[in-house]
């Protein structure tokens, strides 16, 4: 157990990037980290870290032993969630990245019934657009991510593929809300309020025009949904957003969402997965199952 928090004081380190910085952190005084450091190094025989006028980073060395460190500790999580298995108690600590269209309705559900059955069971959820999701995996960030229309998948291992058609979003007395389906240049010619260029529901808007003599010229831009739906719910603005995000069935959601025609704007694809090859520890399986399973029954 000693040697495994010494591979802890390198990782909080490595993200400080100073010895001061991660010290305060760990609440432990930058000297006695240091001599930690130290000690690990000369029994390495080789610097983990090279010292900078401001801080640290990391050698050669130290980035394949960050690599190793990141397993070995994922690896002993999974161990813990195994021995709590044994005696009947379902523990552990199950880490997402997800897209914004996840956080208003489809996680907060799922948790919610995963732990009713294993309150044991603890979890952090965070915001990555799709360029940083599969980053968050490679670093041992999360063990799981929730992404639409990701920009990599070199090292993602695909749980649950599901199509989202894209919606437009609107305010109930808005004169395209009556309609069941929208043509795209329909919607342009109102004003619109769009996500920021990295989210996949932007990228398909971009890519639809680009096919077509259609332009995007927003009037409000934003990186979140919340922010552009409250939008479109104040004045007749169109915005955009994908199923999973939308409270399609709930009459006083404030607002109606429209499916878009798919002859102007592609069906995306929200990815559900893990790092490639890496075993999971067993809580964040178990909900990995569940989660693939809910996707599948409502969206496959």
């Amino acid at each position: 157990m000693r040697h495994l928090q010494s591979l802890r004081f390198v990782e909080a380190v490595a993200r400080s990037g100073s010895i001061r910085g991660a010290a305060e952190s760990l609440a432990i005084t930058p000297s006695a980290l240091n001599r930690r450091i130290l000690a690990l190094e000369e029994e390495l025989g080789v610097p983990i870290f090279e010292r900078l006028p401001r801080g640290v980073r990391l050698s050669a060395a130290g980035e394949l032993l960050i690599q190793t460190i990141r397993a070995h500790v994922s690896d002993f999580e999974r161990l813990r969630s195994q021995i709590a298995d044994l005696s009947g108690v379902r523990r552990g600590h199950v880490a997402i990245a997800c897209s914004q269209a996840l956080l208003p309705h489809f996680l907060p559900e799922q948790i919610a019934a995963y732990r009713a059955e294993h309150p044991g069971v603890t979890f952090g959820v965070y915001l990555r657009d799709r360029a940083a999701a599969e980053q968050a995996l490679i670093e041992h960030d999360a063990d799981l991510a929730l992404v639409f229309e990701p920009v990599r998948m070199a090292d993602f291992e695909v749980l649950s593929a599901v199509r989202q058609q894209m919606h437009a979003v609107l305010a109930p007395g808005h004169p395209l809300a009556a309609r069941e389906t929208l043509r795209l240049r329909d919607c342009l010619q109102y004003p619109v309020a769009l996500p920021a260029l990295r989210y996949g529901v932007r990228h398909l808007l971009e890519a639809a025009v680009r096919r077509s003599s259609l332009q995007l010229d927003p009037v409000i831009e934003s990186d979140s949904f919340e922010f552009l739906r409250n939008s479109a719910q104040s004045e007749s603005i169109v915005s955009f957003q994908i199923p999973i995000g939308l409270a399609l069935q709930d009459p006083d959601a404030g607002y109606v969402a429209r499916p878009i025609d798919v002859r102007d704007v592609a069906v995306g694809s929200l990815y559900f997965g893990q790092l490639r090859s890496r075993s999971l520890p067993v809580a964040a399986a178990r909900f990995a199952d569940r989660v693939a399973a809910v996707l599948q029954a409502r969206f496959g």
